[in-house]
């Protein structure tokens, strides 16, 4: 990857890493992926045999003790799956609106209590090792695991961040983003530091992008989910659990979600 070349902001030893938890961003509406948002919130649209949500958490445990997954739209729909995910979370609900990517990590600043926060996006579906990202971080300096080479910037790519203590207790339970409220600002001072991930990480925003990671998991093989039944035929296609596709139907690059199907062209 590509190491930054950062100043240390104080005296921790090398031996004491500072302590980190998790933080799955999942409060947000997910209007880009529309139509299919209507039917259940993004992060808990499936890619290949489990929610988005579910996949995050995946990636978060390994990594962090502790795990926190703030809530606002659809949120009666999240907190069901929260209370029966084989993994335990601290549910941050924002009740009035949503706080984006840095106000997420204001409201949590007691919860987090002088820890770090190791972030990542629900709807980001990848195959990195945060165990690694983590293991390689100083204890101090704002870290981004990208798939963009060159200069980071407000149009990379993350597939996961670093917030260290420092930052994320200056940070408002106000609506604002991460590099508005802190990124930016590292990168005009030269100590925000990136790692390059070259493996897959799709953010699964918009339909294309959905069905693109569903195929990356199957390797282009269609996608078909837990009580589905299919008796025509299916090409490049995601069928999600308990939908049918009829014995005369072809479907192409289409995701079909229950009634509906969404056509990617």
């Amino acid at each position: 990857g590509r190491w930054g070349l950062n100043q240390r902001r104080g005296g921790m030893p090398d031996s004491m890493p500072a302590p980190l938890a998790g933080v799955a961003l999942a409060a947000g509406a997910g209007t880009r992926l529309h139509p299919l948002t209507l039917l259940r919130p993004k992060p808990l649209c499936p890619v290949g045999d489990r929610p988005l949500l579910e996949w995050a958490l995946d990636a978060l445990v390994p990594a962090t003790p502790e795990v926190a997954v703030n809530v606002h739209h659809d949120r009666e729909q999240l907190e069901e799956l929260l209370s029966s995910s084989r993994h335990p979370v601290h549910v941050s609900v924002e009740h009035d609106r949503p706080l984006g990517t840095a106000g997420a990590i204001g409201h949590l600043r007691d919860w987090l209590g002088g820890r770090g926060a190791l972030v990542v996006n629900s709807d980001t579906w990848h195959d990195a090792d945060l165990r690694r990202f983590v293991r390689g971080w100083d204890g101090e300096r704002v870290r981004v695991l990208t798939t963009t080479r060159g200069p980071f910037g407000p149009g990379s790519s993350v597939v996961a961040s670093i917030v260290p203590w420092w930052a994320a207790q200056r940070l408002d339970a106000e609506p604002a983003g991460l590099w508005e409220a802190l990124w930016g600002a590292e990168v005009e001072a030269g100590r925000l530091e990136t790692v390059h991930h070259a493996g897959t990480a799709i953010d699964c925003g918009t339909p294309a992008d959905y069905l693109r990671a569903n195929l990356a998991w199957s390797g282009g093989a269609p996608v078909v989910g837990e009580g589905a039944t299919v008796e025509g035929t299916l090409v490049r296609s995601v069928v999600w659990p308990g939908s049918h596709v009829g014995p005369t139907e072809v479907l192409v690059d289409a995701i079909r979600a229950g009634s509906r199907t969404v056509l990617v062209r």
